[in-house]
């Protein structure tokens, strides 16, 4: 296993544990729990407010595995972990002034996905400037939008044909891919160099006209 997938994320001078785990980084739950508590025993800390906690303590157990991670002896250990999404609950549960500026970013992001319900051109220009600050042009910012806009009608008329399973999508999706570019997404995702990065944020010009055109 590379170095990279055993990374460490430093946060306000905290060390934060991760492994690649199924295709996404995993996060060592007690670090995260250090970090934001500074509590001698973190591992305690988290028994206690999983205990404390029901709801929590059923979502950890549920959706969080053990990954094996490296401790500060150089040893491995399996920890629990979990994925951003798995992160953000356990932040919402801890009683630290330290998590109160994720649990207001988390309110202010919850905020603006109501918003863009309401109003679905909000979560285009969002998008928009998401891409403008990552440096995309124009020109690619607008295929990109397009190739969007085309595959929600295409997804559209395949729950109009009674396509509904995940499964399915994933299926009709890879024989388009496949007639397009001879691959597919998850083979161009490796072929590109790819882990967790969006596949079409990575394409180029021709690759997203190709795509627009393979939905049309």
């Amino acid at each position: 296993m590379s170095d990279s997938n055993k990374a460490l994320v430093v946060f306000q001078s905290k060390r934060i544990r991760r492994m690649w785990f199924k295709d996404e980084w995993h996060y060592s739950l007690v670090d995260i729990v250090q970090a934001l508590t500074e509590s001698v025993n973190p591992t305690d800390y988290l028994k206690k407010l999983r205990k404390r906690d029901a709801e929590l303590g059923s979502y950890l157990g549920t959706n969080c595995p053990h990954v094996e991670m490296l401790t500060e002896t150089g040893k491995h250990r399996n920890v629990l972990a979990g994925n951003t999404k798995d992160v953000f609950r356990l932040i919402q549960s801890i009683p630290s002034k330290n998590a109160e500026p994720f649990k207001r970013w988390l309110a202010e992001v919850g905020k603006e996905r109501i918003d863009e319900i309401e109003n679905p051109e909000l979560a285009q220009k969002r998008m928009k400037e998401i891409y403008y600050a990552k440096g995309y042009s124009d020109d690619w910012i607008e295929k990109r939008v397009r190739g969007i806009a085309i595959r929600d009608e295409l997804t559209d008329e395949w729950k109009k044909r009674g396509v509904l399973d995940e499964k399915e999508y994933a299926i009709l999706t890879a024989e388009i891919s496949k007639a397009t570019f001879g691959m597919t997404p998850s083979e161009y995702k490796v072929f590109k160099g790819l882990k967790r990065e969006n596949l079409r944020g990575h394409m180029n010009d021709l690759e997203l006209i190709l795509e627009v055109l393979s939905f049309d």
